[in-house]
């Protein structure tokens, strides 16, 4: 708080004394007080208001140092009725309790809220094992049907088998996606850390995308020796996205290598394709909700929730992502597994 403020706020009052001097200089001038005798008590009278404003300047200055304290020390900033300083003013108390009804109000609908949240996640993840539950039977179905056709059998009835079971991993791949967003604000619940081999987890991750791989005839290069401490889950749901999201953006001759790459502090694991690339204007938005940019409308349908979701698993998750590009030439996406002193001292002992 400035001293200027203080006195513009003050502005009123200085007035009131103002016109009070006056008409006392009249009234002491008109009783037969002497001029000197005048002049000293106005002096006297400027003294003590002078006093009282510094006075209760510094008081009020010292009183909101210690509100904008405590708002810098406290997270949850609603809760400032609660910690407002103790003040003898009665305005004070007055601002004290009409703060704290009011925080109270907000409180109130902020559990509302979070009530409601959690029912529709609760909604969200049962309505996504129950569906999973018919995507897995038709998965079989095909699967068995399939190896069940003689030669006499059409060759068209063996596409259309190939057909339905492709969708029908989009629709899974959709509802993971539900899945994991729902998930993602609570990761700590759903959250196992193990010694990790990213070899094995690429490989299934290729196995369980292999029938779009073969129709898109795409060829993956791994070479992942590197372990880590991760969830094996939800790295292999964020593969799974790039995966996707690689063949969305395929060129000719489509080719994916992933490989690992050992750092002093950590292990990069790098996915990179030769597909259309990203423009350099495009990159740094790409983790953005919702951004699809000219490759997504130029391509099928896109969310822009993909990349978006992988980003927002790994801040959970403590793991770095980026991306590197070339237009036209293909894209490198990099995930950064920090690995701990601790870890590193029990490896070498």
């Amino acid at each position: 708080m400035r001293m200027m403020d203080f006195l513009r706020d003050k502005g009123l009052l200085l007035l009131l004394h103002l016109v009070c001097m006056c008409v006392t200089m009249g009234f002491l001038s008109m009783t037969g007080y002497t001029k000197a005798n005048i002049i000293l008590i106005l002096i006297f009278w400027i003294m003590i208001l002078f006093i009282w404003l510094l006075a209760t300047y510094l008081q009020r200055r010292k009183y909101f140092r210690e509100m904008e304290q405590i708002l810098e020390k406290v997270d949850q900033r609603y809760l400032l009725g609660e910690l407002l300083p103790d003040s003898f003013r009665l305005e004070d108390r007055l601002y004290r309790e009409m703060i704290r009804k009011s925080n109270k109000s907000v409180i109130e609908r902020i559990r509302q809220i979070e009530d409601e949240q959690r029912d529709y996640r609760e909604y969200i993840e049962s309505w996504v094992h129950e569906i999973k539950a018919p995507i897995t039977s038709i998965s079989l179905l095909c699967e068995n049907r399939r190896h069940s056709l003689s030669a006499e059998d059409s060759k068209g009835i063996m596409e259309d088998f190939y057909t339905i079971t492709l969708e029908n991993q989009k629709i899974e791949n959709y509802v993971d996606m539900a899945l994991y967003y729902a998930r993602s604000e609570n990761v700590y619940k759903d959250y196992l850390i193990q010694d990790t081999s990213l070899d094995e987890v690429v490989c299934e991750v290729l196995n369980r995308n292999r029938l779009l791989l073969i129709q898109n005839h795409v060829s993956a290069d791994v070479d992942c020796e590197d372990k880590v401490y991760i969830d094996r889950k939800w790295i292999a749901f964020i593969l799974n996205q790039m995966i996707q999201n690689s063949v969305k953006y395929q060129r000719e001759i489509p080719l994916i290598h992933i490989y690992t790459r050992k750092e002093t502090n950590g292990v990069i694991l790098v996915f990179e394709d030769n597909g259309t690339g990203i423009p350099a204007e495009e990159l740094s938005r790409i983790f953005e909700k919702g951004f699809t940019g000219s490759n997504g409308r130029n391509h099928e349908r896109s969310t822009g929730i993909g990349l978006y979701l992988c980003r927002k698993l790994c801040d959970k998750l403590g793991i770095g992502i980026g991306a590197e590009s070339e237009y036209g030439k293909g894209t490198r996406m990099l995930l950064e597994f920090p690995i701990s002193n601790y870890i590193t001292r029990e490896e070498v002992d």
